[in-house]
């Protein structure tokens, strides 16, 4: 069920197999023409023009794409959860505190054995940062850039 709900929630308006071509300046990428017998098609938009139609589908900041409500509502979930351990006779797992000085990196591969810092394409590289893009906000931690 979640992998069928995921492709529908945690989808990106557009995925990179459609992206055919950039050359700088225009984006080339497949669509489905649905009046056409769902026949593929390309079309070619400015980089503008994409971006903009892109950006339409990120919401706004304070929007949330999904909400729990019920038993999983936030101000249920703790008591429903200590509820639900309670009859199935399971014990609240211990919380994994970080250690001293353990940024979430090292505390993620203290947990799981896998490091963050490795590149996920060859696995052999570490993620660096190298440079803020102008205007964009100082996020903590900062975003990676690939280094070898």
């Amino acid at each position: 069920m979640l992998d069928y709900l995921g492709r529908y929630t945690h989808r990106v308006a557009i995925s990179n197999n459609r992206l055919l071509a950039f050359d700088g300046h225009a984006v080339q990428f497949r669509w489905k023409d649905y009046r056409h017998e769902s026949r593929q098609r390309t079309m070619t938009l400015t980089a503008d023009e994409f971006i903009r139609r892109f950006l339409l589908h990120v919401l706004p900041d304070g929007f949330k794409r999904i909400r729990s409500y019920g038993w999983l509502a936030n101000c249920h979930r703790a008591d429903k959860l200590a509820t639900c351990r309670q009859l199935l006779g399971v014990e609240a797992p211990a919380a994994a505190a970080a250690e001293p000085g353990e940024d979430y990196r090292d505390h993620y591969q203290r947990l799981t054995g896998k490091s963050l810092r490795d590149c996920p394409v060859c696995g052999k590289g570490h993620m660096l940062r190298i440079e803020d893009m102008p205007g964009s906000l100082p996020r903590a931690p900062p975003g990676p850039t690939h280094a070898r």
